[in-house]
């Protein structure tokens, strides 16, 4: 079938919209016709130069839409279904079977390589050549997806499905981390570094956990109201100095739990260096920088923690995050604004900038 598509050619190049010709689905295979596709920094990686995602490419794997056909062997959703694309995994490894799919041995092939497991082009463009488009096992910033059996999850129709994409990742990872991977509980501290959208989601869980308090530290004033607006107790400015020190000092020995979006060194230490012994920090930024932590801080109790996805199992996790957001107690969508698939190159300047918390793209508009 057609489909319009934003291919990336070059690392340094714009998206481009383009028509394309997408395969039917296959054995295991899912079309989903996207309502909307969340722009993660992760995607950014497309950027990096030496050709570490192979191009031409599509991008994007926060996407939420509606099935509108299976391949062979699919069972999990039929036509119509509403769905939001996670990331994939194998479902057959070790980390898999014990609830942990974001630790998929598989996790690298099957999400970050963008090209089709078995060599076979899915997507061609005008001349007959191939764009890759199995990135995150979706590549989601077209009109319709060909995602995986185990990547898609139902949701109910009711809820606008347009706006559920960041769920797939960005929002489960903040949240998830908070609820599973770093397990805060009630009357619990957490100091959280960097108030995008995994560092909001991640304020909004360890509200409702319970935590009493609930540490927001950022650059940029506008996302630190909104962070206290979303249930942050304290906010500083990260240009500050001793932000450890005065975060140990507001909770007289150092948080339970800290988290790092940021993956900046100077701010992983800070958040190490805020923890009371015992403490946990957990990494979910994404960075290529080496960290360089003080070993006496370790010594005395302290973890340190890589965080994928949020620990979280995706078919179980979104449909609770949903069911929090009507409740009206997870109000993900006050970091969302929507550009039609068209303005791909301003929401994603407007994401470098800082203007916009989680642009989501509406290839319908």
């Amino acid at each position: 079938m057609r489909i319009d598509a934003a291919v990336l050619r070059t690392e340094d190049g714009p998206y481009t919209i383009e028509p394309l010709e997408l395969a039917d689905p296959g054995p295991g295979e899912v079309l989903v016709r996207i309502a909307g596709a969340g722009i993660c920094h992760t995607d950014l990686l497309g950027r990096v130069p030496g050709g570490f995602i192979p191009k031409p490419v599509i991008l994007g794997h926060e996407g939420s839409g509606v099935v509108e056909a299976v391949g062979p062997g699919v069972t999990e959703v039929v036509e119509d279904t509403h769905v939001v694309l996670s990331f994939d995994s194998c479902g057959a490894c070790a980390n898999c079977h014990t609830a942990h799919p974001g630790n998929c041995s598989e996790m690298t092939m099957l999400n970050m390589a963008a090209v089709p497991l078995d060599g076979r082009p899915r997507a061609t463009d005008a001349d007959g050549k191939a764009v890759h488009n199995r990135w995150f096992g979706q590549s989601s910033f077209a009109t319709h997806a060909l995602a995986t059996a185990r990547n898609v999850v139902p949701v109910p129709d009711e809820v606008p499905v347009h706006l559920l994409g960041p769920l797939g990742c960005s929002i489960q990872t903040g949240a998830g981390s908070v609820f599973f991977s770093l397990g805060v509980q009630a009357g619990d501290s957490i100091a959280i570094f960097g108030t995008g959208a995994v560092g909001l989601a991640a304020v909004m869980a360890a509200r409702v956990a319970g935590a009493t308090t609930i540490i927001a530290v950022d650059l940029k004033e506008s996302r630190l109201e909104l962070a206290r607006e979303l249930g942050a107790t304290h906010t500083y400015n990260g240009a500050e100095d001793g932000i450890a020190l005065r975060i140990r000092d507001l909770t007289g020995e150092g948080v339970q739990y800290s988290f790092d979006t940021t993956a900046v060194p100077e701010v992983v230490s800070t958040a190490v260096a805020c923890l009371r012994t015992t403490g946990v920090c957990g990494l979910a930024g994404v960075g290529q920088q080496e960290y360089r932590l003080d070993p006496s801080l370790l010594l005395l109790g302290r973890t340190v923690k890589g965080i994928i996805e949020g620990d979280a199992v995706p078919q179980t996790f979104i449909p609770v995050m949903i069911d929090l957001w009507r409740a009206g107690r997870f109000p993900f969508d006050r970091l969302i604004e929507t550009y039609p698939l068209d303005q791909i190159n301003e929401a994603e300047a407007d994401t470098l900038a800082g203007k916009t918390v989680k642009p989501v793209l509406l290839p319908g508009s």
